[in-house]
């Protein structure tokens, strides 16, 4: 069993309210707009992290980090990418990678907005963990905790912090 931490849109900010929840976890994975590599640093000072990059990350993320992530995670196929767009739409980048790549779990930040949702069309499981950093239109900071135990993801848990 994997204990997982995931968070997105950090544009920059590490919140310390979040330090227990990382603790806790084997792995953080990032959902993008990162902002700083200290953000990455810091969160590597407390598990092992899988990030990806986003839209306002300049060229020193995006030379370590990709654009569109695939991994397993026990028996859980995931894709991870900054911008898929909506559950409803998913852009035809992403539509078509995730015909062609049947994951369990599809990840995407961006939108500032909380997810989880499980798409019977494609059958996986769609997460976004909204925003944990200080800028955009958020009123709360979120993030998502959740262990993957060989192919089901379990303990789901929605961590809220004032803005």
């Amino acid at each position: 069993m994997k204990r997982i931490v995931l968070l997105s849109d950090t544009h920059n900010f590490f919140d310390k309210r979040f330090e227990p929840y990382l603790k806790d976890c084997d792995e953080i994975w990032h959902a993008g707009d990162i902002g700083l590599i200290s953000i990455i640093e810091k969160l590597e000072s407390f598990a092992p992290v899988k990030a990806v990059y986003g839209n306002i990350d300049d060229f020193k993320l995006r030379s370590e980090f990709e654009e569109i992530l695939f991994f397993n995670c026990e028996n859980v196929r995931v894709i991870m990418t900054h911008i898929g767009g909506s559950s409803l739409s998913y852009t035809k980048k992403i539509r078509d990678i995730i015909k062609r790549n049947k994951p369990n779990l599809f990840i995407c930040g961006h939108s500032h907005i909380l997810k989880v949702e499980y798409k019977k069309k494609f059958n996986l499981l769609h997460l976004n963990p909204g925003a944990s950093g200080n800028y955009g239109p958020h009123k709360v900071k979120t993030i998502l905790c959740f262990n993957i135990a060989d192919t089901e993801i379990v303990d789901l848990k929605v961590v809220e912090v004032p803005r």
